[in-house]
């Protein structure tokens, strides 16, 4: 490999490796809500629904947001997409900290923070994956989207250390902070906006955002992608990310051995996503990813029998950790045959829009439904028939497709 072989890799590589941490401390940040909440209502006085709303609410934010950041990775780069979401997430985590008035807290957490976790997101970083390499794209993406919970294997049982040992508010001081410092890292090593092969669709013709659009919804495999994605976003980053720590401490595991069963979650997740990735490049894809949903589901079983414990709360973290976030690098890779590599960005901005719909519906009914009811089951029981259900969607695919935009 001669030297410019040698700087090429680099720089690919390195866009792996801060699209991971970005992606980690931007979902660390979203974690450390389901962390915080039994102490705000104690301390604070908010309701498990008002900060399940809350989540939604950022959810939404997410939503509204996630194509324009497909699109901005389409245009400028992950560079400075990257630079813009890290410096909103931070911010917002900086209030949080300062703050008890719960106004301000749903400015800083559900509209500014929210925003940069749009940007920050798992459909910017497979797309600018998917620009650098041609070969290994599936293990490249599981690794570098990974860090949306394998990086939280190491930074949420700190987050929770530090709100034993000081306050909450600390918690997210430390996430702000450490946002900032990264920006400053990435800014400087990614001296260009991609790399090499930055313009991918530079001898194309330009494409009015309307024409990409219309072009994107007449395709029959963008509609299984997107309605799966949203049943997917229900089952974990609605109901796990946001009521899995909350649900822990309703069984009665404290905050340090509860974030240490999300962390094993989230290890096990790193390697199921990079796993899933690794097999996307080499099986039926479809298959694949019908029957990651359909084994999710059947998870929940388990985490309907927890009880009193521990143990089984481990056994249910391992396992859904296996097939949690494993459908992104799966999704990317079909996004891109099916639908095609120039509009990625805006293809997965949209389907990651699904995401955190459904994401949202997830994470205020499974609040509602407590409340309404002081049993999480019936969250469990929908969360099976969504993930099962799916999984069937997925099957009406082919692998192969006809022809890309």
């Amino acid at each position: 490999m001669d030297s410019s072989q040698s700087s090429t890799s680099m720089q690919q590589w390195a866009v792996v490796a801060f699209s991971f941490l970005a992606l980690a401390l931007a979902f660390s940040a979203r974690a450390t809500l389901g962390l915080v909440m039994p102490i705000w209502s104690q301390e604070l006085g908010w309701s498990r629904s008002f900060v399940s709303g809350s989540a939604a609410a950022a959810l939404l934010v997410m939503a509204a947001v996630a194509p324009f950041a497909g699109r901005l990775v389409d245009r400028h780069g992950v560079r400075s997409t990257l630079t813009l979401g890290l410096a909103l997430v931070g911010a917002g985590c900086l209030i949080v900290s300062a703050t008890s008035n719960a106004a301000v807290f749903v400015l800083a957490f559900s509209a500014l923070s929210a925003l940069g976790f749009g940007i920050v997101a798992t459909h910017v970083v497979s797309t600018a994956i998917a620009r650098q390499f041609n070969t290994n794209r599936g293990l490249a993406t599981g690794i570098a989207t990974s860090g949306s919970t394998g990086g939280q294997f190491l930074i949420v049982p700190l987050v929770a250390a530090v709100l034993t040992a000081f306050s909450w508010r600390w918690s997210f001081f430390t996430i702000g902070l450490a946002c900032l410092v990264l920006i400053a890292l990435l800014w400087r090593t990614l001296a260009t906006k991609d790399g090499p092969k930055e313009n991918v669709s530079s001898s194309m013709p330009s494409v009015s955002l309307k024409d990409d659009l219309s072009a994107i919804l007449r395709k029959p495999a963008f509609h299984v992608l997107f309605w799966s994605f949203l049943l997917c976003g229900y089952t974990t980053a609605g109901v796990i990310e946001t009521h899995f720590l909350p649900y822990a401490s309703f069984c009665g595991f404290g905050p340090v051995p509860s974030a240490a069963a999300y962390g094993v979650l989230s290890a096990v997740n790193l390697l199921g996503m990079i796993g899933a990735g690794w097999l996307t490049d080499r099986m039926n894809r479809v298959v694949l990813l019908g029957s990651i949903y359909i084994l999710r589901g059947l998870t929940f079983l388990i985490l309907m029998n927890v009880g009193a414990s521990y143990e089984m709360l481990v056994v249910f973290a391992m396992l859904f950790g296996a097939v949690d976030y494993a459908t992104v690098p799966v999704t990317a890779s079909l996004v891109a045959s099916h639908i095609g590599l120039r509009v990625m960005g805006l293809a997965m901005g949209l389907i990651s829009a699904g995401h955190s719909l459904g994401a949202a519906a997830g994470a205020y009914s499974g609040g509602y439904i407590f409340d309404l009811t002081m049993r999480y089951e019936w969250v469990w029981l929908i969360s099976i028939g969504l993930a099962v259900g799916a999984g069937l969607m997925v099957f009406m695919l082919r692998d192969q497709p006809n022809q890309t935009i």
